[in-house]
């Protein structure tokens, strides 16, 4: 904790204080636990890989039905989930994040390769993306023909992971990281051609200069969700219209290009940021050509990203429900 007598820099209460003397106090999130060989609520195991020297991850296997042969190992479907946080805060260790991936495990029997990827402002972004984008293709490499050699793959994505299946998913930030993954994913490609084949983008956190729908037209530079934005990527250009954080910008990529074969958007009717997630369906929709499917899930009555936070409200449950049958179909 930074003591009271430090000069705050910045303050961007509730997410995070940076300090003159480039201390950063995170006052958003959960505590860390461990992973757990077995999950008592849900059955669900998961460790804790490293990617990379910059990058680990909390891998996620669902309990599997015992089978009468020893030969054949059930293939799943693989999600890459990327946490929220504003780019500046949260954890895929954390105690919410850990409950909410378990659920969706569980629900969906699915391998999750949930990425901890770094955080601003002492990594600005790009390092997220970048980060995010790098996890993916050591996913892919797992596929990849003469890579089951052992070294650094991982034996549950060799055993289980169906690699005609592979899916990305995030909440808030995460699911701005999920959009630029599948922008990205549209241009570049993955170890052995591998291909995304959908995409679940919940309480996404997009912004802009210009206010959209209800979002508030005054004073719009003090804004957490600006300032926030500004914190994480000091040198975007075009700050908060850059296409990252703004896809409708006038400079921004046509969303024909997302890389992926299906999209679910989930947005909330009381969440600030829902106006541009509903936009986003309809500019993918209707103005960009893409030629995937894409699906908006509003839930009434409800906050920015309330189902991580409370999932055993009804609510939760069928949201939550929602997009584990999306990663299961």
């Amino acid at each position: 904790m930074a003591s009271d007598t430090k000069e705050v820099a910045t303050d961007l209460v509730p997410v995070l204080r940076v300090y003159k003397d480039g201390t950063v106090e995170r006052l958003f999130g959960s505590t860390h636990v461990p992973p757990s060989p077995e999950d008592p609520t849900t059955g669900v195991s998961s460790k804790d890989p490293t990617i990379s020297p910059l990058i680990s991850a909390r891998l996620y296997l669902p309990n599997l039905p015992k089978t009468t042969t020893t030969t054949t190992t059930q293939k799943l479907p693989i999600l890459v989930y990327f946490h929220g946080g504003g780019f500046c805060a949260g954890s895929t260790f954390s105690f919410l994040s850990h409950r909410y991936m378990n659920l969706i495990a569980s629900e969906s029997k699915a391998l999750i390769v949930a990425v901890e990827y770094r955080l601003a402002p002492e990594h600005p972004l790009p390092a997220a993306y970048e980060d995010c984008w790098d996890a993916t293709q050591w996913v892919a490499s797992h596929a990849v023909d003469g890579n089951d050699d052992g070294g650094d793959k991982e034996l549950w994505l060799i055993n289980h992971g169906d690699f005609e299946r592979i899916f990305i998913g995030g909440d808030s930030a995460g699911g701005n990281i999920v959009h630029n993954i599948a922008m990205r994913a549209g241009v570049e490609s993955f170890h052995g051609d591998l291909k995304i084949l959908g995409a679940f983008i919940s309480c996404p956190y997009f912004w802009g200069s210009k206010p959209m729908g209800s979002e508030p037209t005054e004073s719009r530079e003090q804004m957490l969700l600006y300032r926030l934005w500004m914190c994480a990527y000091p040198s975007a250009p075009s700050g908060i219209d850059n296409p990252m954080i703004n896809p409708f910008a006038g400079d921004a990529p046509s969303l024909s290009g997302l890389g992926c074969s299906k999209v679910l958007v989930c947005v909330a009717e009381k969440d600030h940021l829902r106006d541009r997630g509903v936009h986003y369906v309809e500019a993918v929709k209707e103005g960009s050509g893409w030629k995937g499917e894409v699906e908006l899930v509003e839930v009434e009555g409800e906050d920015h990203c309330f189902h991580i936070i409370t999932p055993d409200t009804e609510s939760a449950k069928n949201l939550i429900n929602r997009l584990a049958s999306f990663i299961a179909q």
